[in-house]
């Protein structure tokens, strides 16, 4: 397995740039990894949920939803506007043009698909089944390499130091956490 940190490791060059560098990847990696995909049948879910509150345009619906779910899942418009196309097709969702933007409402339809569907919301059981486990662990660790990348960029030499003795001992720590039984 090859590494994803830079060539020289931190030992090399100047060591607050290479740990900047380090921290910079790291955090990229979390931030392409924190939950933000859904399957398609979550936003239809969610958008069907919303729409049985109050009328929407699509931007509010992506803007409800990542607020729903507390910033974790913030739908693309390349999803949910065929969503909902796809919905007006299937008759469940009407749009009236107004000020230049559609606005979306159920149908009678989509209200009967609504009221016999699961109650629960995607948002609501993305946090229940991971238990926070895709949100709350790569947020702490993207703001843990946001601090390191700063300490690097701005700190003096015995900072940086001192920061990569505590993210090592921080490291050893998780690890030590998996060890549990």
């Amino acid at each position: 397995m090859g590494s994803s940190f830079p060539t020289g490791g931190f030992g090399s060059g100047n060591p607050a740039e290479s740990m900047w560098q380090a921290m910079e990847q790291l955090r990229s990696r979390f931030e392409k990894r924190v939950g933000t995909r859904m399957g398609r049948g979550d936003v239809r879910a969610a958008v069907l949920s919303l729409l049985a509150e109050q009328p929407m345009h699509g931007y509010q619906i992506i803007h409800e939803i990542e607020e729903r779910s507390g910033g974790s899942w913030k739908p693309s418009p390349g999803s949910v506007y065929p969503t909902l196309q796809l919905l007006a097709d299937e008759g469940l969702i009407s749009a009236e043009e107004s000020n230049g933007r559609k606005t979306y409402a159920l149908t009678e339809a989509g209200r009967e698909e609504v009221a016999g569907s699961d109650p629960s919301t995607p948002w609501d059981s993305e946090e229940s089944s991971d238990n926070g486990r895709f949100t709350a662990l790569p947020k702490a660790g993207v703001e843990l390499a946001q601090a390191a990348a700063q300490v690097g960029r701005t700190g003096t030499p015995e900072q940086v130091q001192e920061a990569v003795v505590l993210l090592d001992e921080a490291r050893r720590k998780l690890y030590a956490i998996l060890a549990q039984d």
